[in-house]
């Protein structure tokens, strides 16, 4: 048999950051009832150095509507999950992601009567 030698990473930092499973699943999950309520229709994924980012389209031709950023160095000061619209403006940012994406659910909500 021979000896397995683990690959280095430089300085003990991820070469990438990513998505968990169950953040990926949260946010698809969100995708698909935007998808569904005809609000979206494209996403795309970024899995850079510093960041993750999932961007949601209303129009594949266009800028995304929204971006969902996950930055693990900003976890200790305002939050690693930042919402971020259209424009570039961040809607909301904090330490999990629920609460970032509350805005976001919030357009699914219709009143019954």
């Amino acid at each position: 048999m021979g000896i397995v030698t683990p690959f280095p990473l430089a300085a003990g930092r991820p070469s990438q950051v990513g998505f968990d499973r169950a953040e990926l699943t949260r946010i698809l999950d969100l995708y698909g009832r935007m998808v569904a309520a005809g609000h979206w229709r494209d996403y795309a994924m970024d899995l850079g150095k510093d960041a993750a980012v999932f961007a949601a389209f209303r129009r594949a031709a266009e800028r995304p509507e929204f971006r969902i950023e996950k930055r693990p160095a900003l976890r200790a000061r305002q939050g690693m999950w930042a919402l971020i619209g259209e424009h570039g403006a961040v809607l909301k940012r904090g330490h999990d992601l629920g609460p970032v994406l509350a805005p976001v659910e919030r357009r699914l909500l219709k009143i019954v009567e």
